[in-house]
């Protein structure tokens, strides 16, 4: 059988070149690479020029690469920390905000406590307000947003806890109070309070829904704290903290609540000089103090619940 070494096909040329006291020197893979790299130069689409092909490939062995620059070895290390700078940033990146669901809703209860508490907690207040509820929720609107005094007595086990607890996420939410502290009758008391504010904040699809300036970056988390030094919105730390004792809310320019902390803290313990560096440099204090269960011994205090009662400023 005649064979024309310079028009051949490649499966011809592949059994050509496999034919010799060599054995296997090529497979049609590696012939259908080097076609790739070398085009037209050693035949068409349907054809290798054998002749051409093997000039093509002295040529190929007798030209030198240039020299790289500098350590090959380094320049790989670099881009490989590059690449993973760049996986890493793009995985502490929030992203874009969700859209509010319900402005109107929210837009109502910026102004109104017993709205947001109802629109925002349904499964807590489910049932029918009492008239000493009614009264007490007034009292503590007026207190966040005014600033009064008031003092108002509570049976045991009609809501203090829970009203009280809704009342810090309100006062922040809304850019009502920048630094609430709460406090417990004891350390451990106040911490139950911020456990249950931090599982609203985390859970609460309504306060998702229409705070996702707040709650979004929060559900980011996926409830491991130790993201929260390396969270980012838009490329810029968003400074939020979650710790035992204190939540400080995202830094986010569009929110209310940038920046708004809720702090705990037993009676006993060190509540006296409370105060808080902001990622701006600027130092705040309570704007709102929130006691739970406490006795006759508290004085003077910002707005306290005491053993049924309240009294506050």
């Amino acid at each position: 059988m005649a064979i024309d070494p310079r028009n051949l096909r490649p499966s011809e040329l592949v059994r050509l070149m496999n034919s010799t006291p060599l054995g296997e020197v090529i497979s049609e893979r590696q012939l259908y690479r080097h076609r790739s790299r070398a085009g037209f130069r050693i035949g068409d689409d349907k054809a290798v020029d054998l002749l051409k092909y093997i000039a093509w490939l002295v040529h190929q062995r007798n030209t030198s690469e240039p020299e790289p620059d500098g350590d090959p070895y380094a320049t790989l290390k670099d881009r490989a920390r590059a690449r993973n700078a760049a996986l890493s940033l793009a995985g502490r990146d929030i992203g874009e905000l969700p859209a509010v669901v319900d402005p109107d809703r929210k837009a109502r209860a910026a102004t109104d406590f017993r709205y947001f508490c109802e629109a925002y907690f349904p499964l807590t207040f489910h049932l029918a307000w009492s008239s000493d509820h009614q009264k007490v929720i007034e009292r503590i609107e007026q207190e966040v947003l005014e600033g009064r005094l008031f003092a108002m007595a509570m049976p045991r086990g009609s809501g203090k806890s829970t009203i009280s607890e809704c009342a810090c996420i309100w006062a922040v939410l809304f850019g009502h109070r920048e630094f609430v502290c709460l406090i417990g009758s004891d350390e451990g008391h106040a911490v139950e309070m911020l456990d249950s504010i931090k599982m609203e904040l985390d859970g609460n699809e309504l306060l998702l829904a229409d705070f996702p300036e707040v709650v979004y970056p929060v559900h980011c988390l996926d409830g491991i704290a130790n993201r929260c030094s390396g969270q980012l919105y838009q490329g810029e730390r968003t400074f939020i903290s979650w710790t035992a004792k204190e939540i400080v809310l995202p830094t986010i320019p569009e929110s209310k609540a940038s920046g708004a902390i809720i702090k705990v803290g037993g009676i006993t313990g060190r509540i006296r000089g409370m105060k808080y560096k902001r990622s701006d440099g600027q130092t705040v204090r309570p704007s709102l103090v929130i006691l739970d269960r406490m006795d006759s011994r508290v004085e003077r205090v910002g707005f306290a619940w005491v053993r049924g009662r309240v009294v506050g400023r």
